[in-house]
């Protein structure tokens, strides 16, 4: 007797039409994204190929690093609509920001208006290195302030990978998480992409995002799943209807 073993599909065709990005570096030359409108424009027209007809990108904001302002983000952002519909791309291409939580972060939200992904959904990450020692005490100030933390990328965090119970704790601090697309195709290593399938197999993210900085993520779009149950995933990758604009 044979068993058929059904192929992995390509990351890519398991993006519907109509899919919202939430996360993305495509404005030019305000962070390690998009350097010039040049890539800007090839890296929206190829996640358009895939089905994404609604971009919200989100430059970092990182003190020392990349200190964009607020001004700055939706200046760059009204440019590079122009530029886009010039090249006949007329799909809603709006910002955000993806805000590095330090303690810069706790004094901005607490004197200025956050950009969100929608209404009061504020994207946030970590550094790569460790989490910040006041994490649980931004978390709660930024929920009294009135927004709710989105963390990109909880799969990237090496840190929380021998103590699970960590992302649970964020979860019931009050974080929803973000999966980032590439991670299920083994770009980030094998060990994000384990972490990443646990992370979905106990229900936890409830958003996706490209993260997609240049043409070598773009490229990995075209590699196969590695993980074995899809249906989390396409849960997941659905959710992002969510920020549909009315």
């Amino acid at each position: 007797m044979f068993t058929i073993f059904k192929s992995k599909p390509v990351l890519k065709d398991l993006i519907p039409d109509g899919h919202i990005d939430i996360h993305s570096h495509l404005l030019p030359g305000i962070d390690d994204g998009a350097r010039t409108f040049e890539d800007t424009l090839r890296l929206t027209q190829a996640l358009q190929g895939f089905g994404v007809s609604q971009f919200i990108t989100t430059p970092h904001i990182i003190q020392y690093v990349w200190d964009n302002t607020h001004d700055q983000i939706l200046s760059n952002k009204e440019t590079t609509v122009l530029e886009l519909e010039k090249n006949k791309i007329t799909v809603p291409f709006n910002a955000a920001a993806e805000y590095l939580m330090d303690d810069q972060f706790v004094q901005l939200f607490q004197s200025h208006e956050l950009l969100t992904l929608k209404a009061n959904y504020v994207l946030v990450e970590m550094s790569y290195i460790n989490a910040p020692i006041q994490l649980y005490s931004i978390l709660f100030d930024l929920q009294v302030a009135g927004y709710i933390p989105v963390l990109a990328h909880p799969e990237r965090y090496l840190f929380y990978h021998n103590n699970f119970s960590e992302y649970e704790k964020l979860k019931r601090a009050g974080c929803l998480f973000q999966l980032n697309l590439l991670s299920v195709v083994g770009y980030y290593g094998a060990e994000i992409t384990k972490i990443a399938e646990q992370l979905l197999q106990k229900g936890m993210y409830t958003y996706v995002g490209s993260d997609v900085h240049h043409d070598n993520h773009i490229a990995s779009f075209e590699q196969k799943v590695k993980i074995k149950d899809l249906v989390p995933l396409k849960e997941a990758i659905a959710n992002n209807q969510f920020f549909k604009l009315d």
